[in-house]
């Protein structure tokens, strides 16, 4: 059995501490981030080989968030007014949310309460950036190859849900915006020679945030529409080469006000893809792998099945590793259609980890150790 992770891994301080000036507008010595960047590259690569994984990233080091990089290789972004994405079951329990803001305060990191809005059309500009950061990884994949690499892109949606619309008439024209401009983006990680992973935490998280209190049908039909709009960015690519990320956010939350995995499944089908990389490693989750024996994938795609949670410090006893992972092949019907993978990312913005890196490496050793106790019962 085949292990993979969902894109984000530790960053290095000093790295941490450039992206995050960055993000912010402050100026920093160009020179030295890529220094620093490519560095930390060399480091993953080689750090996810000797764990044993066998579809690797480059852990997006170069970028400061997972979506919100996109501001320096588009048109159409200013700075956004100061706002708080809070989520349903955040409110429900101050408690726990006093807990959050003294976790997001600790220690130098990327925020993402003040995010970049579009003020102007958007538009990828140059593609060099993300040539650039194929290329990275490239050079470090001729000394230390995987199986098979990829890199990650955000979904049109959760661009949109998290970087609000100021300037489009309406939300769908910003939209489909959205999606023409990254469309630039998918077809280069794919013309590189890359497996291209959109990341679309919004396709279940903003149940319980954009969509907070509102009728389930508004946001199912907000899921329709996104996967529309990533179906035709990915049109004429290899949906064998796709990957779609779906989570319900990666914070160490209540996650009471999830929508249930069932709900999602007809729709997610939907997307021209050949893998799906869905949240079971977690407490609020671990249930749903029954889903997959009553809804079965579609014909050629494979599950990426989250069996280690990326927001708790608890390493996963590779039994309890390879127990999940032999429910869900049991689920699926095919081992073969199953690879061990995280729930999330470990630091899906710079500096924004919950889980300590040392641990987060122990994690993925665990998740390979695991993987090899389900592949002996499985296979």
């Amino acid at each position: 059995m085949l292990t993979t992770h969902a894109g984000s891994l530790p960053r290095p301080s000093a790295l941490v501490a450039l992206l995050a000036r960055s993000s912010k507008g402050e100026p920093v010595d160009q020179a030295e981030l890529d220094r620093l960047t490519d560095a930390a590259v060399a480091e993953v690569v080689s750090r996810q080989h000797d764990v044993g994984i066998d579809i690797g990233n480059d852990g997006e080091q170069g970028r400061e968030s997972f979506f919100t990089y996109v501001q320096h290789r588009m048109t159409g972004f200013g700075p956004g007014d100061s706002i708080t994405r809070t989520w349903e079951d955040v409110d429900d329990f101050p408690g726990f949310a006093e807990v959050r803001r003294a976790q997001r305060s600790a220690g130098e990191q990327v925020t993402l309460t003040r995010p970049p809005h579009a003020v102007a059309e958007v538009t990828y500009g140059d593609p060099s950036a993300i040539d650039a950061e194929c290329a990275r990884l490239i050079r470090e994949l001729e000394q230390k190859p995987f199986g098979q690499a990829f890199m990650t892109a955000p979904s049109p949606g959760i661009v949109a849900a998290a970087m609000a619309n100021r300037y489009y008439a309406t939300d769908d024209e910003y939209l489909a915006a959205l999606g023409s401009a990254l469309a630039v983006e998918y077809r280069r990680i794919i013309d590189a020679g890359l497996l291209l992973q959109i990341d679309a935490p919004d396709l279940a998280m903003e149940h319980h945030g954009a969509f907070a209190g509102r009728p389930v049908t508004e946001f199912l039909s907000f899921v329709e529409r996104v996967i529309d709009t990533i179906n035709q960015a990915v049109e004429g690519l290899p949906a064998e080469r796709l990957r779609l990320h779906v989570c319900w956010g990666n914070y160490g939350g209540p996650h009471t006000h999830d929508i249930p995995l069932a709900d999602l499944l007809p729709l997610l089908y939907g997307a021209r893809v050949g893998a799906l990389l869905v949240s079971g490693g977690n407490p609020r989750h671990e249930h749903e792998y029954r889903e997959f024996a009553r809804q079965p994938l579609p014909d050629g795609w494979t599950l990426a099945a989250g069996v280690i949670d990326t927001t708790t410090n608890y390493v996963e006893h590779p039994e309890v590793v390879a127990d999940r992972l032999v429910r869900v092949a049991e689920a699926v019907g095919d081992p073969a259609r199953v690879l061990a993978c995280t729930d999330c990312g470990f630091d899906t913005a710079a500096g924004f980890g919950i889980v300590a890196p040392d641990v987060a490496w122990e994690k993925l050793r665990s998740l390979r150790a695991g993987a090899d106790l389900a592949s002996e019962r499985l296979f």
